[in-house]
């Protein structure tokens, strides 16, 4: 994939998650922060599906971004075709990893198997 396109996914991403992370501290923002931190509060989150899929799409969005910006940084430090292919492939991997095991959390409190 060319590089004008990763980046346009990167500005899109940042875009995106802005809103959304906007949207989810509106959520918040509608009971007091102590009570939101509660164990009960916490897990109704997870329960209400429309508000579960938000957080699914802002981990899907924060992981590529991230990821990404990480690939962008180390490919600054050094070039080659190898080293190149190994983080780019690395960062895949661990984005990969982190929407996966986020994405079982979400799964798991929302099923209530806590």
């Amino acid at each position: 994939m060319r590089e004008s396109v990763v980046m346009k996914i990167h500005y899109g991403t940042a875009l995106g998650a802005v809103a959304l992370v906007a949207i989810h501290i509106l959520f918040r923002m509608t009971q007091n922060f102590a009570d939101s931190l509660e164990f009960e509060s916490v897990i109704a989150n997870y329960e209400f599906l429309p508000y579960a899929l938000l957080l699914e799409v802002i981990l899907v969005l924060i992981s590529i971004h991230g990821f990404n910006g990480l690939r962008v940084i180390l490919l600054e430090l050094r070039q080659g075709r190898t080293y190149e292919k190994a983080v780019t492939y690395g960062c895949i991997a661990a984005m990969a990893a982190v929407i996966i095991y986020g994405s079982r959390t979400i799964l798991i409190a929302g099923m209530g198997i806590v």
